[in-house]
């Protein structure tokens, strides 16, 4: 990779698996308007426990989004970059969205910009945004065949006019191509998100794909669609289904190539705050901040200082383990569960919230992607049924690395299937999985050639 982009990409949590180990990002919520109607999209939904992109607790004006970045960012040291991803369009909602990063870059310097778009408007903002310094942008692309986004996007409004039907995909399918090769000219960095529609577009995905990667995208962040009927989307309502983990899995090693694919997303929520394993937005309500406005930088400073060393050590530690695991030329695929609360290592502790999911064979170890989890005490005594969630939810992982468990989880998750092991606790998540596959080969007697 050009070092021009791994500097721009080193420290941008969704833009780097490796940068969102140790850095956080902020999304503030002050572009509430939308041009178009998604079928997947309800805005007016919140729920404090939801974690979705369009949610937001609290719409802010630009004057309170600065605030808010300043309180966070003298507080939360692993803070790297500012965005804001609606609750609407950060593009068609505009003027806010400019006053609030202009503002932004005037009272916190060191941070980094980012603007996520459905690309309608994207178009006549692109010079703006370069002006501004904005150097990541993030644009939802869910099909290049109009005909496939009449099922995806029942109206837009463009140009003074709603548009519908087959009118509204087609002109929405050109100004994103146009915005995204816009950025792409002007040297901003654009990751994609999609979202996988079982029945809509899955296959014509992989059509996408190759749109957006002739056309200059980074990275290519397929996302499961999300249709609890709960939410009173569209989809939600009809009933259509979500993939399963292993379809969207699937679909992702058939677009890995040329553009980067990206299995790390939360699909964060509108006013998110910290690291992507670990949202802090409940810590700073308007309410919470204090009444004058002010950034201290020292903490983050310090932060970078601390950080560097840790990265080195974890970067070392995955490049050797994937070498070996490479090296062992063994057909076995394993899928493997972490708890971790980041570092790269495996380190939580108590209740784990989510897991990470990572699958090991010659190919090497590849992060599958996370599993939510209710809060459980691995260590001691936990509530049953939560327990029980949790055992359906591990089904087809043949291991569960973590810092510790009790004898009742271990003993149930041992029934179904899932050997569990605290042996590894603190270490590296690659080093670990490359001595735990080294082990089951050796158990298993697989020779070099098997």
């Amino acid at each position: 990779m050009d070092q021009a982009i791994i500097e721009k990409i080193k420290d941008h949590p969704c833009f780097s698996r490796e940068a969102h180990l140790y850095f956080a990002r902020m999304h503030l919520a002050v572009a509430p308007a939308c041009n178009i109607q998604c079928n997947y999209c309800n805005r007016k939904y919140d729920c404090a426990n939801e974690s979705r992109p369009g949610v937001a607790s609290h719409r802010l004006t630009p004057d309170q989004a600065v605030r808010r970045a300043m309180a966070v960012a003298s507080e939360v040291p692993q803070l790297s970059v500012v965005g804001i991803a609606g609750p609407g369009d950060a593009c068609y909602d505009w003027k806010k969205t400019k006053a609030t990063l202009i503002a932004i870059a005037r009272e916190i310097p060191d941070i980094k910009l980012c603007v996520s778009t459905n690309g309608l408007a994207l178009p006549e903002h692109v010079d703006e945004l370069v002006d501004m310094n904005v150097g990541h942008v993030t644009i939802t692309i869910n099909m290049v065949d109009p005909k496939i986004g009449t099922k995806i996007y029942p109206w837009i409004f463009y140009d003074g006019r709603r548009y519908n039907g087959i009118d509204a995909s087609r002109i929405l399918h050109e100004r994103q191509m146009l915005g995204l090769e816009m950025l792409t000219e002007r040297g901003i960095l654009t990751k994609v998100n999609s979202v996988m529609i079982p029945g809509v577009n899955d296959e014509h995905l992989i059509e996408v794909n190759k749109w957006v990667n002739d056309r200059g995208a980074f990275m290519h962040n397929v996302t499961p669609l999300i249709s609890e009927r709960s939410h009173g989307t569209f989809y939600g309502l009809n009933r259509q289904r979500c993939p399963a983990p292993l379809e969207l899995n699937a679909l992702r090693d058939r677009l890995e190539g040329a553009t980067k694919v990206m299995r790390h997303c939360r699909q964060c929520r509108a006013d998110a705050v910290g690291l992507l394993s670990d949202d802090r937005a409940s810590e700073f309500t308007l309410g919470q901040l204090p009444a004058e406005a002010t950034y201290d930088s020292g903490k983050r400073h310090a932060y970078r200082q601390l950080i560097e060393h840790e990265r080195r050590g974890q970067t070392s530690e995955t490049t050797d383990a994937t070498i070996a695991v490479s090296l062992a030329r063994s057909s076995a695929t394993l899928f493997i569960a972490v708890t971790t609360k980041g570092g790269g290592r495996i380190n939580e502790l108590g209740q784990a919230k989510e897991l990470q999911i990572f699958s090991v064979c010659q190919k090497g170890i590849g992060l599958i992607g996370h599993l939510k989890l209710d809060p459980y005490c691995f260590g001691g005594w936990g509530e049953e049924t939560t327990l029980n969630s949790i055992i359906e939810a591990l089904e087809g992982i043949d291991f569960l690395l973590c810092f510790q468990i009790g004898i009742i989880p271990r003993n149930k998750l041992a029934r179904r299937g899932v050997q569990v092991t605290s042996a590894y606790g603190n270490a590296y998540i690659e080093q670990a999985i490359d001595a735990l596959y080294t082990a089951y080969l050796s158990r298993r007697g697989f020779s070099s050639a098997s």
